[in-house]
């Protein structure tokens, strides 16, 4: 629980901060001065994760999901903790301990920002992309489009290219991407890209609305 409690304040900077452009920032400072008693869902999501390594055992994979998750939390990057995770499987290779690394990390950052937003009442948020050469093209597609947390995009079949799923932004293999809450509707420009049921379509702020009531 200490662990967690240093990503919490150090992450909650950042929340303040936007709170600070919209007009929801004593939602948002309540919010997260009771975010702890959010700690349970947030290690659930942890361990499900867990369950998508298919080349451990159960309770090395889960040990390994931990470990990158929990050490990713405490501001540690993927690469240095490949060593460790190699000590949780015989047959893990350093190519798969760092695969494991990098997207349970990015999966643990995820899943704390999901657990805020729904803490919060915040249930839209805006797909980031790290905006470089090495964004894949199914990311590129979904970057600046606002999405629900409960309506997770499948960002390849929306290309036509072979579906990983449905997922947000980080809990999928290798993506850097990141979701940024909406915490106020007015904080992006209209007409704007939106992401639902399926589909990607432009709306004007008066149509988001009134698919929010």
């Amino acid at each position: 629980m200490a662990m967690v409690t240093s990503l919490f304040v150090d992450g909650a900077k950042t929340w303040r901060e936007a709170a600070a452009k919209g007009s929801k920032g004593d939602l948002i400072y309540k919010a997260l001065k009771k975010e702890l008693k959010w700690y349970p869902v947030y290690h659930e999501i942890i361990e499900r994760n867990s369950k998508l390594i298919k080349s451990l055992s159960d309770k090395a994979a889960e040990r390994a999901s931990k470990l990158a998750a929990e050490r990713g939390l405490n501001g540690e990057r993927p690469e240095s903790m490949i060593a460790a995770i190699l000590q949780q499987g015989p047959n893990l290779t350093r190519a798969h301990a760092r695969l494991i690394a990098r997207t349970e990390t990015a999966k643990a950052a995820t899943a704390l920002t999901r657990v805020r937003s729904e803490g919060a009442g915040i249930s839209w948020y805006v797909w980031r992309t790290s905006d470089d050469a090495r964004v894949r093209s199914s990311h590129q597609h979904m970057d600046d489009v606002v999405c629900a947390w409960n309506d997770p995009p499948s960002p390849e079949k929306l290309i036509h290219k072979k579906s990983y799923g449905n997922y947000a932004p980080g809990e999928i293999f290798n993506c850097r991407c990141y979701a940024e809450p909406l915490i106020d509707d007015t904080d992006v420009q209209w007409p704007h890209k939106v992401y639902r049921h399926g589909k990607i379509q432009y709306m004007t702020l008066a149509q988001f609305r009134r698919i929010n009531q």
